[in-house]
């Protein structure tokens, strides 16, 4: 499981190995420290407890998940969501929160229909990882071709 997390800690930090100017601005905007890094709250996600929600109700919770992420996303908590492919540890995908105390995360993961129904249960790390992090948001709908204008 601790690999999920150092692998996912090197694909972030892999774009940083060039050589590139310090940005103080920038540095400061996005929180970081001297190392141009900063703590954020990792949460995997994993296959639930509950496996007899019928398929309608299913479809029903996870639209209100993917309500819920865009909800976090917008209020600036969420930064990074995902899902993983098939893998025989049933993790389901990953939430990198823009906080950095557990305590903080805990409710919000609860306000989630598909974390309330029991199909998807979590596990929630601190994490320290590239402030650059915090450009995928603003980044991400520039790349999206799907996303209505």
């Amino acid at each position: 499981m601790m690999r999920w997390v150092w692998l996912t800690a090197l694909l972030f930090l892999a774009p940083a190995a060039g050589a590139a100017e310090y940005d103080a601005a920038l540095a400061k905007r996005l929180g970081a420290d001297d190392r141009g890094m900063r703590s954020y709250v990792f949460v995997l996600l994993k296959t639930g407890p509950r496996s007899d929600v019928p398929k309608e109700e299913q479809q029903t919770l996870f639209k209100g998940h993917m309500a819920n992420i865009q909800k976090l996303a917008a209020e600036g908590k969420l930064v990074v969501a995902g899902p993983f492919g098939d893998n025989p540890q049933k993790l389901e995908g990953i939430f990198i929160f823009n906080l950095t105390k557990v305590e903080e995360v805990e409710p919000l993961l609860k306000t989630d229909p598909a974390v309330a129904a029991g199909l998807l249960s979590y596990e929630v790390y601190r994490w320290y990882g590239s402030a650059a992090v915090m450009e995928i948001p603003a980044m991400h709908p520039r790349l999206d071709k799907t996303r209505r204008r």
